[in-house]
């Protein structure tokens, strides 16, 4: 059977592959966003915006003299790029430039921009973090009331909708909720993906039992990073209903990456923080 291109099943996930040391652009493998999109119902205007914020821990190549050097690459995607890159690819990009010479941080720093905005189909912003500065760097956790206080039964460990409940008798609140018992699975190989999310939303009273129950639901769900994100929001601003509704999930790095979707339909001049938790 011949697989589509530029498909899941068609990435390097899942397969053996050679770690390339010299400058590779090819090795990152672009995946449309549509598809999945299609699935939750999302075509035509999106009805969020957002960023996905990818932090890069192994990154590193050789100066003109051949010593090498380290950064951590921030990279700021839109969530209205038409693509995204499957991470395993976007590793092994990372380890092309192992044995790469580059002038310095400007010239990884223009490289980067450059590779990344073609494999994303959008401009993208990227930010490197030198050695001198490593100290600087901030944790934090994500604000909110926590979910997981609630002593529940759980039976389920697929995302049911149906679970998501909002009171509409109740005047509209705002609230912001977090989870750290959020677990999805790679998309092609099954191999899990571990996560913290927050749900801030202006709206009727959501029943968070019931939340909580949807959001562990995701535990046998195969699915990216930035696809679940999308899949919750949708799902409870079609269940519940809110007038305002974000979300944003921080994963567990892998492979020396970590994604951290964010989609809102509201804007208040900023984006989340992109502060490091503790299990990141």
């Amino acid at each position: 059977m011949t697989i589509p291109p530029n498909t899941p099943e068609a990435s390097p996930l899942g397969k053996p592959a050679a770690y390339q040391s010299q400058y590779a652009p090819s090795l990152l493998f672009p995946i449309a966003r549509q598809d999945k999109r299609n699935e939750i119902g999302v075509t035509g205007t999106l009805p969020f915006f957002g960023v996905d914020i990818w932090n890069a821990y192994e990154v590193s190549w050789l100066n003109l003299r051949g010593k090498p050097q380290i950064v951590i690459a921030t990279v700021t995607v839109p969530a209205d790029s038409p693509n995204i890159i499957e991470s395993k690819s976007f590793k092994l990009y990372l380890n092309s430039l192992n044995q790469t010479r580059l002038a310095g941080t400007d010239a990884l720093l223009e490289l980067l921009r450059a590779d990344l905005s073609t494999g994303f189909g959008a401009p993208v912003h990227v930010a490197l973090t030198a050695p001198d500065a490593f100290s600087k760097l901030k944790m934090g956790e994500l604000e909110g009331l926590l979910l997981d206080r609630l002593d529940i039964e759980v039976t389920e460990y697929t995302p049911d909708p149906a679970l998501l409940q909002a009171n509409h008798d109740e005047s509209p609140v705002e609230e912001t909720l977090v989870s750290h018992l959020l677990k999805s699975n790679c998309l092609v190989t099954g191999q899990p993906d571990w996560g913290s999310v927050q749900i801030q939303y202006v709206g009727p009273p959501i029943n968070q039992e019931g939340l909580l129950r949807y959001l562990i639901g995701f535990r046998d769900h195969n699915e990216f990073h930035e696809q679940c994100a999308e899949r919750i929001f949708m799902d409870i601003l079609r269940c519940c209903k809110p007038q305002k509704l974000a979300v944003y999930a921080r994963y567990t790095r892998r492979g020396g990456l970590d994604i951290n979707p964010w989609r809102s339909n509201f804007t208040t001049g900023q984006r989340p923080p992109n502060l490091r938790n503790a299990r990141q």
